[in-house]
């Protein structure tokens, strides 16, 4: 059975572009096809324009035809997250309670992508304000993983994930501020890095968030990331311009790299076994190949994570009072829930959650900077019911499940999310692999070699037609 386009990498597409085997246009054609056939089910996307996305493939062909393309991406479909402006369309961060007025301006993922020629399909999916890990909301339709609706896809990237493991084009923007990106990726098998804080700018900037490619190989992340990757005022907290190659992902080898296996977050929720047997095996793949493993000693706490979780509770509280009550009613009640705590923390408790991020910046770095790489879980447990908004369904431990994932938000290094086996269920295990600060391009060469030297267990099955999802299999 030959394979449909809308599961070709977007390497692939821009070989089949080059060579005229087939046309951006004929491409355009089947991945509008895939998200017909999934999205009744998947809910994904939000502000898809079909009609223009199929003109603007008609137009990239023409380029192709004669040769000149207008960017690196002519011609690749990709979706934004909805948190990410472009000029136009409203941001409604997930929530019913969000005045819906359309954006001035794109920021940078978007002025980026479609300088490049890529062609937006729509924007994805978030829940309520991005602070659940759950495709679950209050402004959109209840996001599945398109392996399982019964599943969760995670967030707060849910429809991100879900567009890129469902097939509605090979190249997707996601955003991170705890593990955003990285959890909904491990629990979608698809592949994303959280890169460097500031290497790939983003508007409104904020203290750990980052924005990062979401696809279903490590070379079109890399891919992805060559043209995400450039600076842009609009970021006032960007990195300085940088030369990076990001052809060279897959130049990477591990022998004699120094890797620490991290295998306890001394936080949150304790890591389910079969989470931690493909974790493990994974660190055996690279110590078979030369490379010098080392059991990390914990370096988090519980007290790390309330702060932080609080601290994040405290600004969304100050947020919500610039809603009207009526705006505030409209949140899901988790989230109000959730809110509600911030409005009796007292500034003494709320300074010591700011310098709390920086503790965790410290010794976040500190821990791992011996390490070239870092193995870790990227979620304790694999992913759970579809209508919960986080894998603990509890107010109480609502970021229990994020200790692996967090610190190196706060620490702003590089870290991605790829699979690295299945629970007897068929869920998806991702393994993290970070690195020092800067080291993006050597993070994603890590995945790159362990991608082509997993074991076939540990490998997505891309050509399973429809991932159990057919528009006859939902509750929702």
């Amino acid at each position: 059975m030959s394979r449909d386009l809308a599961d070709f990498a977007a390497t692939e597409l821009l070989a089949g572009y080059r060579s005229r085997e087939f046309s951006p246009l004929e491409v355009m054609d089947a991945v509008q096809r895939r998200i017909q056939e999934r999205e009744p089910v998947v809910k994904a996307l939000w502000a898809a324009d079909p009609d223009r996305a199929m003109s603007q493939a008609r137009e990239s062909t023409q380029r192709w035809q004669k040769q000149s393309p207008k960017g690196l991406l002519d011609g690749v479909p990709f979706t934004l997250k909805e948190n990410i402006a472009t000029k136009g369309t409203p941001i409604p961060l997930g929530s019913a309670a969000t005045n819906l007025q359309p954006a001035t301006y794109d920021a940078p993922p978007a002025a980026r992508s479609l300088e490049a020629g890529a062609i937006l399909l729509g924007k994805t999916t978030m829940p309520d304000l991005g602070m659940l890990s759950s495709g679950l909301s209050s402004f959109h339709k209840l996001t599945s993983n398109p392996w399982n609706p019964e599943w969760n896809p995670g967030g707060s990237s849910a429809g991100a994930a879900a567009s890129a493991a469902a097939g509605y084009g090979p190249l997707h923007v996601g955003t991170d501020i705890g593990g955003s990106l990285r959890l909904p990726a491990a629990w979608t098998a698809t592949v994303s890095l959280k890169p460097s804080n500031g290497r790939v700018a983003i508007n409104p900037p904020f203290f750990g968030r980052v924005a990062g490619p979401m696809t279903r190989t490590v070379g079109d992340n890399a891919l992805f990331m060559s043209v995400l990757a450039q600076f842009d005022r609009q970021d006032f907290m960007a990195l300085p311009p940088a030369t990076i190659d990001w052809s060279l992902v897959n130049a990477g080898n591990v022998k004699g790299l120094r890797i620490g296996l991290h295998l306890n977050a001394n936080a949150g929720m304790p890591v389910e076994k079969s989470t931690l047997d493909a974790v493990t095996a994974a660190a055996e793949v690279f110590a078979s190949a030369g490379a010098i493993v080392e059991t990390i000693d914990p370096f988090f706490s519980d007290e790390m994570l309330n702060d932080l979780d609080t601290f994040w509770r405290v600004r969304s509280w100050v947020d919500s009072r610039q809603m009207s009550p009526e705006q505030r009613s409209k949140l899901l009640p988790f989230i109000q829930e959730w809110i509600a705590v911030g409005e009796n923390i007292s500034s003494d408790r709320l300074m010591r959650c700011v310098n709390r991020k920086l503790e965790v910046r410290k010794i976040t770095q500190q821990s791992t900077e011996i390490f070239d790489l870092v193995l870790s879980p990227v979620s304790p447990v694999p992913t759970y019911p579809v209508d919960w908004p986080m894998p603990s369904n509890s107010v109480e431990r609502s970021m229990a499940h994020i200790a692996f994932t967090v610190p190196y938000n706060m620490s702003e290094q590089p870290a991605v999310s790829i699979n690295c086996g299945f629970t007897p269920e068929g869920k998806s295990i991702g393994l993290q692999i970070s690195g020092r600060r800067f080291a993006d391009l050597e993070v994603l060469q890590a995945a790159a070699w362990y991608e082509s030297s997993r074991p076939k267990d540990a490998q997505p099955d891309w050509s399973i037609p429809s991932h159990g999802v057919t528009s006859t299999t939902t509750k929702n």
